[in-house]
């Protein structure tokens, strides 16, 4: 029982040491955190490299916009193009697109 109850408090003392250098290294880093972050060089290369990002999804967004368009173009005149070979008699005519 000696043995069970002095492994018990040796990992109670290493967690109670661990948690406090873990929560001292924790502080160090979040300080370190801080003062980056509230460096002024820091935050204008953190707009910059907002600006670029902006700018890179409107030119993105732009050329789907008429990829789109143009896709939407072709559809409009393949559907008008196969509407105007279709027989104007009424006699069950068939289209010229070739399609079946």
């Amino acid at each position: 029982m000696g043995f069970k109850t002095g492994l018990v408090v040796g990992f109670g003392v290493g967690y109670v040491f661990g948690t406090r250098a873990g929560r001292e290294r924790f502080e160090g880093l979040k300080q370190n955190f801080d003062k980056l972050v509230g460096n002024p060089q820091v935050q204008r290369i953190a707009e910059k490299g907002k600006d670029v990002v902006e700018t890179g999804a409107r030119k993105g967004l732009s050329a789907v916009q008429g990829g789109v368009e143009k896709a939407a173009d072709k559809v409009k005149d393949k559907l008008d193009g196969s509407g105007t070979g279709r027989s104007t008699t009424g006699g069950g005519g068939s289209t010229s697109s070739g399609m079946t």
